[in-house]
């Protein structure tokens, strides 16, 4: 993958000095609020293996934001292939994020997901982009919100991954963009 950048960030994939950052969000209990687990860095690093080699395959993906002024990692932002969701079709991509938390705030998540859009629709072609959070996830669904998602009422789902020892986690709130919404955006 060749990286994307914005006007403050530069997103790649990832590299070995990413580890601790990589293990550190995936462990943090802000970070991971609205999931059932958290990840030991053994189990970190594994899954950053296999996102760095799923980057590498398709040339998208969970990658790492950077910030450019000082090429500090401040979690990852990306295009992912969804598999397992109600309603969705094979080779349906979703659009996601995790942040440190000393970087909320800051806007950092708004400017990676909409470079992300920008390559999903201009660069892949894709017909739509969705994504799904937590109902009750306020913080990522305000992300959804302020980069041109609409709620789907209709597609909210119970997530089939998510433990039945965390029911208070299951439930989803389903968001999507399509190309021509997108596009329509972007004339004005």
């Amino acid at each position: 993958m060749k990286p994307l950048t914005t006007e403050r960030l530069i997103l790649r994939n990832w590299r070995e000095d990413d580890r601790e950052l990589f293990h550190s969000i995936n462990s943090d209990d802000r970070v991971m609020e609205f999931f059932p687990m958290r990840r030991t860095r053994a189990e970190a690093d594994e899954l950053m293996d296999i996102l760095a080699a799923g980057i590498e395959k398709n040339g998208f993906g969970f990658a790492a934001i950077e910030i450019a002024e000082n090429g500090e990692t401040a979690g990852f932002a990306g295009l992912h292939l969804c598999d397992g969701i109600p309603g969705l079709e094979p080779g349906d991509v979703e659009i996601g994020w995790r942040l440190s938390p000393e970087f909320w705030g800051k806007g950092i998540v708004t400017e990676a997901a909409l470079r992300w859009l920008d390559y999903g629709f201009n660069e892949l072609r894709l017909p739509r982009i969705v994504s799904f959070t937590v109902d009750g996830n306020e913080r990522s669904a305000a992300v959804m919100r302020r980069i041109g998602m609409t709620h789907r009422p209709d597609m909210d789902f119970e997530h089939p991954k998510v433990p039945d020892t965390h029911p208070h986690l299951k439930r989803h709130v389903f968001y999507e963009l399509t190309a021509d919404d997108w596009r329509a955006r972007q004339a004005l």
